[in-house]
């Protein structure tokens, strides 16, 4: 049975996620504070966490951030009442795979927990490597190098390059990205996939590299050496 461990403080939001994913078949331990969920973080297996920010003792960002010292694969879905942009990047820069805004719709919620819950994509083979230009990465290990430069990746950048990769020289659009790496039931804003281009984008194409992650004005984007990018 998947366990989802859920960290709210407020009792009827807790009380309420736990009914509702117990109908939908989940597993459901509740943590109030931040040092309660890094306890059980520690002590159990989980296949997800719902996160909220605003704890007790320790806020979840912090906790999030501890818990990618251990763990970077368990996927983390943030809840807050925080809705600014700023907000939500930060959320995604310390290691969540997604941010829901309170107050949400529960199906909204469940379809988000589905798309986290996915199995890796097919071309995530052990030991199977990737390679465009002086750009690798091997699937098993997670590695990836530029050159003889390696990079660090979240697991949702790393999804995301994959992609690329399998599919390079290839127009990607946003909503074909969203659709593979988030998932088709995925109801967040496509902006989102932009975000994420950035941050790869970061880490790929440093100044001293040529770009190979270009965009397609109207369209989305394309994995391409910068010759075939001016054609």
């Amino acid at each position: 049975m998947t366990h989802i461990l859920v960290v709210e403080d407020e009792a009827k939001i807790a009380r309420v996620l736990e009914l509702e994913l117990e109908f939908e078949g989940y597993q459901v331990t509740k943590a109030k504070t931040g040092f309660e969920a890094l306890e059980q973080f520690r002590t159990n297996e989980w296949d997800l966490i719902l996160l909220d920010i605003m704890l007790p003792e320790m806020s979840g960002l912090e906790l999030l951030r501890r818990l990618r010292t251990d763990d970077e694969q368990t996927p983390v879905i943030m809840l807050t009442a925080k809705d600014a942009v700023e907000d939500k990047v930060t959320g995604l820069d310390s290691g969540a795979q997604d941010y829901v805004t309170k107050p949400f719709q529960i199906e909204e919620l469940l379809a988000r927990i589905r798309v986290n819950l996915r199995p890796k994509p097919e071309e995530m083979e052990v030991g199977e490597w990737l390679s465009f230009e002086d750009l690798r990465l091997n699937s098993s290990t997670r590695e990836v190098f530029r050159g003889e430069r390696t990079m660090e990746l979240t697991p949702k950048e790393f999804d995301l390059l994959v992609y690329f990769m399998t599919n390079r020289k290839q127009v990607l659009t946003r909503e074909q990205i969203l659709d593979t790496v988030w998932g088709y039931d995925f109801v967040g804003d496509t902006n989102v996939v932009d975000v994420y281009i950035r941050y790869l984008r970061k880490k790929v194409d440093q100044q001293e590299e040529k770009p190979l992650i270009h965009t397609v004005r109207g369209v989305g984007y394309v994995m391409k050496d910068s010759y075939e990018a001016k054609k």
